[in-house]
């Protein structure tokens, strides 16, 4: 990955396994702030190798001292604590109608939320072009512009006028994002099959025009910054993940996300499970009635199918035992610890998906016999933005050595 000009490529660039160490544990820390002796003895490091790696980041602004602490003998301990606005993220969330951006600081806080209705099947040209506008307008609002005449503006840039009867040179990156000191780049989510990897998308299901796009390398010549790619399943449990969700490193869940279409984010130890080829985790295409009605993906009987015509109906009881059931496949396929639900249709009626599909769990359970009880099921944090927080932990967690959330 490649950094943006000034505070945002230092940061980057300071990447390394033991600085994210450090980092890590200066971000969970928080403002109370923790002394270089009990970042030596947390992560194994030397207290010299401690000492250089705080002192470089104190240069860069990324930590600062939080005081001093009573020890057992001899003289007070500094601490030092992260410093949240020294770096940032933007995080967008491409639903199949809406937009939404969320910028987030080093703590992951948002600072800064927009939204925007979006038609995903307008075109590549003109969705390149809304995620590009909001990512600009929400982060320049955040953390000011540069003025027209200075030489980082994307005034400065601009290609003069082609002579008459010749074409125009071809236009730069825009130098919005890329002038902005802390800014990290931006993360995308939205609905699969995509190649995460490459940041290519598949055939994202009902807009089959996207197969085969380079989403990522288009919106990072737009906007001259990173750019990661992800499912917005994936983001959201890669989000939940880095708070803690599944009891950090070694547990284990499964997030269903219910908006516009369907689909999950799998967690295993801590960390996304993307699959082989970043395909895992579409959830909403299990077919469970072979005679059922058609789905966008082609299919009979798929579940998201299923369940969007329940929803469509105002039947969310019935929409919630459709969803309970593929949890219910879930948890005896994976034996996963918890299963998370989000998004707008949850949102719109929490108690009513959390009951429904609770109650298939517990059905389950009760059926096999086992000793430890029903898969518990609840509501993810973050509401209807945590799939754009979620895009948004694609370049904050590497720099924590949370990539994949562990």
């Amino acid at each position: 990955m490649r950094g943006a000009v000034g505070g945002g490529a230092n940061l980057l660039a300071l990447r390394s396994h033991n600085t994210a160490l450090v980092l890590d544990l200066l971000r969970t820390a928080g403002a109370e702030g923790i002394s270089r002796l009990e970042l030596a003895e947390r992560t194994g490091l030397t207290p010299q190798a401690v000492s250089k790696i705080t002192a470089r980041l104190r240069g860069k602004g990324l930590a600062a001292e939080a005081g001093r602490r009573a020890s057992t003998g001899g003289k007070p301990r500094t601490v030092l604590r992260l410093v949240p606005d020294a770096g940032h993220a933007l995080g967008v969330h491409l639903d199949r109608d809406e937009l939404r951006a969320v910028l987030v600081d080093l703590d992951g806080t948002v600072v800064g939320e927009r939204r925007a209705a979006l038609d995903l099947g307008a075109g590549a040209e003109t969705v390149v072009e809304e995620v590009a506008r909001a990512a600009e307008a929400l982060a320049s609002e955040r953390l000011g512009a540069p003025a027209d005449d200075d030489p980082r503006s994307p005034a400065a840039d601009d290609p003069q006028s082609a002579p008459v009867g010749e074409s125009p040179p071809p236009r730069p990156p825009d130098r919005v994002l890329a002038a902005l000191p802390t800014l990290l780049g931006l993360g995308v989510a939205l609905p699969g099959p995509l190649d995460h990897v490459r940041g290519v998308l598949h055939r994202v299901t009902g807009f089959p025009e996207w197969d085969g796009f380079p989403l990522r390398d288009a919106l990072a010549r737009r906007l001259g910054v990173p750019v990661v790619v992800d499912k917005d399943t994936n983001a959201a449990a890669l989000g939940l993940a880095v708070g803690g969700e599944g009891g950090g490193e070694g547990g284990s869940f499964a997030f269903l996300h219910l908006g516009t279409g369907l689909g999950a984010g799998l967690v295993f130890g801590g960390g996304v499970h993307r699959g082989a080829r970043t395909g895992a985790g579409e959830f909403g295409h299990q077919v469970v009635q072979l005679d059922g009605p058609r789905c966008t993906c082609g299919a009979r009987g798929c579940i998201e199918a299923l369940c969007l015509a329940a929803v469509a109906r105002g039947d969310l009881g019935e929409a919630a035992r459709v969803l309970g059931a593929g949890a219910a496949n879930l948890a005896g396929l994976l034996d996963i610890d918890l299963v998370l639900l989000g998004g707008r249709t949850v949102a719109a009626a929490p108690e009513a998906f959390v009951h429904g599909v609770g109650a298939v769990l517990d059905a389950r359970a009760r059926r096999e016999g086992g000793h430890d009880g029903a898969v518990p099921v609840r509501i993810a944090p973050g509401g209807t933005r945590a799939v754009a927080e979620g895009a948004a932990q694609l370049l904050l967690a590497p720099l924590f050595g949370r990539e994949n959330g562990g």
